[in-house]
């Protein structure tokens, strides 16, 4: 069946961001539908977390733990669980679809961090021209995944996450709208807090559409497959001279100077068959190394702390090693060029086996436990990638190397979802 036209209500596909008629949990039922994201968990963890939560998105986003333990799930039958799961959380009125378009607003808390933005849908013809700008590559299997799962449900489920440049005008039309009673609050079980409010003042709305249109870019932040394969479904669904809702993709745009970035640190497996001692000679050529009594967290860029069984090393790089260029001057590829690849011979780091990734919301514990049981022979820290960073990578249409950023605290799913169509309730 073709998908209805875009109701009139939606601004033209050239508008970089636009309202939308979410889908949300009925009142009083956010906190039993509010689940992790889709990628943070393994199916076995998803499966644990949805236990006696019939209403948990879990149901929806990981939909193969309502199958056997042995489904692949990647199977044509997890994906049509998935849409069975939405329906019948659709007739039971657990999820209902707001009746006009409009804004929402996500402030998420965590401890004394808050950071607060905008849920909109935006624009896939900006995502295709590059206004909406990437600094990751994507797998095609991870693409092809979260089409087949926007295609068995007809929405946008899980939300990518943008950050805008500093806008004194934006910034506070989303505080302003941030009052009152919040329409969903949830805790979760991480301590995380998440509020929503709904925007549905027309005047707010065409001010808030007017404000980022201004801008000149937005930046992913996270979701590059989500943006990749809703790019594919309009592709796919595009009618000349007709706007679908498929021409925009589910996010939240928060400004970028709230945004928390942590460290994202290196485990590697052996030392390429150097002894402790000839390893520490080598990195002497390209750092200034010492010992440390204490744990080794970096305090700024060009810092990394290594760490070997009961013993941490302070590594700083020689000035006069970090180019200009916006990619090869981040830290990832500072240890990346001139201690990983030319001292342990690890040189890709999407493939290679014997190296491992660690957020740093895991703390510098979880790296010594992994190195002192001898499953991992060193870690290293690293200092976290700025959004100043990032923003410029972008800006020069490079690529990031893998694993660069941990954005915190993560957005939930279920709270807000984009219906490409009218639901079969």
């Amino acid at each position: 069946m073709t998908p209805p036209a875009t109701p009139p209500e939606l601004p033209p596909a050239s508008t970089l961001i636009a309202p939308f008629r979410g889908l949300r949990p009925a009142p009083g039922l956010a906190a039993e539908v509010a689940a992790p994201p889709y990628d943070v968990l393994s199916s076995a963890e998803a499966r644990a977390r949805a236990q006696g939560k019939p209403w948990s998105f879990l149901h929806i986003s990981k939909p193969e733990i309502d199958l056997p333990p042995e489904t692949d799930p990647y199977s044509p039958t997890v994906y049509a669980m998935a849409a069975g799961n939405l329906s019948k959380m659709l007739a039971a009125g657990v999820l209902m679809q707001d009746d006009a378009h409009g804004y929402y607003i996500y402030r998420l808390t965590m401890g004394a961090h808050r950071q607060t933005g905008l849920v909109a849908t935006a624009s896939v013809a900006a995502y295709d021209s590059c206004r909406i700008r990437k600094h990751e590559l994507t797998r095609p299997e991870k693409e092809d995944d979260r089409v087949r799962q926007i295609e068995a449900l007809n929405a946008q489920t899980g939300p990518v996450l943008l950050a805008y440049p500093a806008s004194k005008i934006a910034d506070e039309l989303i505080a302003n709208a941030a009052t009152g009673e919040p329409a969903a609050d949830v805790t979760a079980e991480d301590g995380i807090r998440h509020e929503i409010w709904a925007v549905r003042d027309a005047a707010t709305i065409t001010a808030i559409t007017q404000a980022f249109e201004a801008m000149a870019a937005l930046y992913i932040a996270d979701g590059h497959h989500r943006s990749a394969a809703a790019s594919r479904v309009a592709a796919a669904r595009r009618q000349p001279g007709c706007a679908l809702p498929s021409d925009y993709f589910l996010t939240v745009i928060f400004p970028h100077h709230e945004m928390k970035i942590l460290d994202y640190n290196r485990i590697v497996t052996d030392l390429n068959g150097l002894e402790k001692s000839a390893l520490v000679t080598r990195l002497g050529e390209a750092f200034a190394v010492a010992t440390s009594a204490s744990r080794v967290h970096p305090t700024q860029p060009g810092e990394f702390g290594m760490y070997l069984p009961s013993q941490w090393h302070r590594l700083t790089i020689k000035p006069e090693l970090i180019p200009a260029d916006p990619v090869a001057q981040l830290d990832v590829s500072l240890l990346s060029d001139h201690l990983l690849g030319p001292i342990l011979n690890i040189t890709d780091l999407r493939r290679d086996k014997r190296i491992d990734f660690v957020g740093g919301i895991r703390g510098l514990a979880e790296l010594e436990k992994r190195v002192d049981s001898g499953e991992m022979a060193a870690a290293f820290t690293l200092y976290p990638t700025s959004m100043a960073q990032l923003m410029a990578v972008a800006d020069n249409n490079q690529i990031m190397p893998p694993k660069s950023t941990w954005f915190e605290p993560k957005l939930a799913d279920g709270l807000v979802s984009h219906m490409l169509s009218e639901p079969a309730n």
